[in-house]
């Protein structure tokens, strides 16, 4: 099996209530920031894109997998896939075939899945459904568009379609937004930690709407992502009186 190596050697910083304590690089070539939970660190590298890894009690959990943003024939094996939605920058069959053990559950869409045509081990899971997955509390929340539209009137991301994931490692909520606007029931969430809200016009939200969702369920940390060539700063800018809402920016194009 292929490993990681975790570098803890690059800085100190404590940020309240997450408690973000380190950083390092992901086998030399992903940033990769660490956070204590309750239950042991967890280890968030950033590859890109919509695409990220955590490593938590000795697991590894591909987001999105693509080989558009690495190449997976040489990254770390997975012990758990989740997959947002159907689409090619997010569902990608080859790279998820590069890092699957054979024991690995893949958490998806009813709609990956009819794209797909079978797979054994899909974890399907529609909006609003709760699961456990090699013992880590899954929820997935509805992840659509209001406001952005094909030119025939069509939502980018229909409602009902793809899905964000509320991910629980010890006592710490990580939302993984997919491709969403500020829709109500990313707003209604509560007690998120970390939030990953993607910023990538015209598919998903402007800074303001990023800003929005962030003011309602208020994370510790923000990670703006999948946000192609919206200015993350302007995130920045506009939440910057926002003092518990710490906006960190990664390389997430």
């Amino acid at each position: 099996m292929k490993t990681i190596v975790f570098l803890l050697s690059l800085g100190m910083f404590t940020f309240n209530p997450v408690n973000v304590d380190k950083t390092a690089d992901m086998d030399n070539t992903y940033t990769t920031d660490v956070f204590e939970t309750s239950g042991g660190d967890l280890a968030i590298g950033f590859i890109g894109h919509g695409t990220l890894m955590f490593k938590f009690r000795g697991l590894v959990i591909h987001v999105d997998p693509t080989m558009q943003e690495a190449d997976y024939a040489t990254m770390p094996d997975a012990d758990l896939i989740l997959v947002t939605h159907h689409h090619g920058d997010h569902l990608d069959l080859t790279a998820i075939n590069h890092i699957r053990k054979k024991d690995c559950p893949v958490v998806m869409t009813p709609t990956c899945l009819e794209q797909l045509g079978s797979f054994e081990s899909a974890v399907i899971m529609k909006n609003g459904e709760s699961k456990t997955v090699k013992g880590i509390p899954i929820q997935a929340v509805p992840a659509y568009n209001i406001q952005h539209k094909r030119p025939n009137g069509e939502a980018f991301h229909p409602k009902g379609v793809g899905n964000g994931y509320v991910v629980t490692f010890g006592d710490k909520r990580v939302l993984i937004g997919g491709d969403t606007e500020n829709v109500p029931e990313i707003k209604a969430l509560k007690d998120i930690d970390i939030a990953f809200l993607p910023m990538n016009l015209p598919y998903t939200m402007t800074p303001e709407m990023v800003a929005d969702a962030a003011r309602a369920i208020r994370p510790a940390v923000l990670y703006p992502y999948h946000y192609g060539n919206t200015d993350p700063e302007e995130l920045v800018k506009l939440l910057k009186d926002e003092k518990d809402i710490e906006v960190r920016i990664r390389d997430l194009k």
